[in-house]
């Protein structure tokens, strides 16, 4: 039997990837004004082209689906057109990128979005959220009504249409870390009592439909989905993650997605259930979003011996745009610098050097 390597070429859905390197998706706020995707950002994606796969930022799929102020969208026909800069630049360079689509739900606020969020239930979230004004307090979201439900299943795949217009690769759902996918997923946000709430069956189904109308929209070979299975975060409580995110794996792989995206924060023999439940492309995450920490070259070994196909590397990314090269090499890798993850600028962001120039 072979034993996969990070540095194996590997076929995604019509796609070769050369490696299996996966850049997850990151916040960074250095959008243009309207939501537009900026000429520093095609920057700092193709400097990190040598990824296998690139996932992007969250892209928020409409106007009330935006968490922070600064994050890129793809609902207006001028968003569409900036991300040619970034696309065209990625592909040009040898790589491969993905959007990741991500409504916030009730992570947001008003003065951000100028409407009410929205939620499966009217929760607020409670914690402070980025605005134009600086912190403050998430607005208090109203519960969608079942008939306003699809409209906001529907505006995934409007922006995935955009985002194939765009020149992106793919499309992933962003389904964890406690936006709205994971909204309805969960046991303490979702107190619906119609048929989006209440039993697994109920709380799964705004996933499927949006990963259903997604593949309708652009082609299952175009979609992937991130989970963060029990991760908890920003106030997601789920009590039965086994069987719950079983029902959901079964429901997407009748769907024939291009791969599934998972964090690690169940426990490892509740994940290893879940990689034998899901017969396609499994991306991991090896870095517990409970703790998060720079994913490792031992961490990424063990999660393809365990039977992942690629594995996502977030912050190694931001400091290390050759990271690819350097894990090859065993170099070591550049520290990032966290007070500029969301400051805006080229410091921190574009202007990390590779080990070629820094050696």
């Amino acid at each position: 039997m072979t034993t996969k390597t990070l540095f194996d070429p590997v076929a995604l859905s019509g796609l070769q990837l050369p490696n299996r390197v996966v850049m997850a998706p990151m916040t960074r706020v250095r959008a243009d004004a309207g939501g537009l995707a900026s000429s520093l950002m095609a920057t700092y994606y193709a400097q990190r082209a040598s990824a296998g796969l690139i996932i992007s930022e969250g892209v928020h799929p409409s106007v009330v689906g935006q968490s922070n102020p600064g994050t890129p969208g793809l609902h207006t026909d001028e968003q569409t057109a900036s991300w040619h800069h970034v696309t065209d630049q990625v592909h040009e360079a040898g790589g491969r990128i993905f959007a990741q689509l991500m409504h916030a739900g009730r992570v947001s606020h008003e003065q951000t979005t100028g409407h009410q969020p929205v939620a499966p239930s009217a929760i607020r979230y409670d914690a402070d959220v980025f605005t134009p004004s600086g912190p403050q307090p998430a607005s208090k979201p109203r519960e969608l009504p079942t008939s306003e439900v699809p409209q906001h299943v529907e505006s995934y795949a409007v922006a995935a249409r955009r985002a194939i217009d765009a020149g992106f690769d793919g499309v992933e759902l962003h389904g964890a870390n406690g936006y709205l996918i994971n909204q309805f997923l969960s046991s303490n946000v979702n107190q619906r009592t119609d048929a989006y709430g209440g039993s697994v069956t109920g709380r799964i189904r705004f996933a499927v439909e949006a990963a259903a109308a997604t593949v309708d929209a652009v082609g299952a070979t175009r979609v992937g989905i991130r989970l963060s299975p029990g991760a908890g975060l920003q106030g997601i409580e789920e009590y039965d993650v086994a069987d719950l995110y079983t029902a959901l794996l079964v429901e997407l792989a009748a769907l024939d997605l291009a791969y599934v995206h998972l964090e690690t924060g169940a426990p490892d023999e509740v994940l290893d259930g879940f990689r034998s439940t899901w017969p396609g492309t499994l991306i991991m995450n090896p870095s517990n979003p409970k703790a998060p920490q720079r994913t490792e070259r031992a961490a990424a070994d063990e999660w393809l011996g365990r039977g992942a196909d690629l594995i996502s590397f977030g912050r190694a990314f931001i400091a290390n745009p050759d990271l690819v090269s350097r894990l090859r090499l065993g170099a070591p890798l550049a520290p990032d610098d966290p007070k500029t993850y969301y400051v805006g600028g080229e410091d921190g962001y574009t202007s990390y050097q590779p080990h070629s120039r820094t050696a």
